[in-house]
């Protein structure tokens, strides 16, 4: 079988465009990824997010098994379910339960827990989630937060 120059060429262009356009697909399946990350809160309603904010970190997981989300709000943990629809990029919390205890110093929860009420859609750039309201500025913002 004899091949020419042309058909050789076409077949290794081919080759290569598909296994790097592959390579690139699951690439961003994992940087773009929403569930099995620790989202650190950095802002709430245009406010940045101290140390002078919360007793606890406040972050969110969203659990790939049974949509169950989890974190906590800046002093109490919570938990409850979620929906998710990767494809038009929207999001829904619902059944947030969390404990009571008594927080001494002033938190961001109050306002981490309306943001899980009212959030309809998200946002990720890069290691950044924005939950989202309609069209209106991101509500929160948070980054991914990776174990070393």
């Amino acid at each position: 079988m004899k091949y020419s120059f042309k058909t050789i060429s076409l077949l290794s262009l081919s080759i290569l465009f598909f296994s790097c356009n592959s390579t690139k697909k699951v690439k961003d399946d994992k940087t773009n990824a929403v569930t099995e990350k620790y989202w650190k809160l950095i802002e709430i309603r245009g406010q940045k997010v101290t140390a002078d904010n919360f007793a606890k970190e406040p972050y969110l997981i969203l659990k790939s098994t049974d949509n169950r989300v989890n974190g906590n709000g800046g002093c109490n943990s919570f938990s409850g379910e979620y929906e998710l629809q990767k494809e038009s990029n929207r999001i829904a919390f619902f059944k947030i339960a969390s404990t009571r205890m008594a927080c001494i110093k002033p938190t961001v929860e109050e306002a981490f827990f309306q943001v899980l009420e009212t959030a309809d859609n998200y946002v990720i750039k890069n290691d950044t989630l924005q939950l989202n309201k309609a069209r209106m500025a991101p509500i929160a913002k948070f980054v991914a937060v990776y174990l070393k």
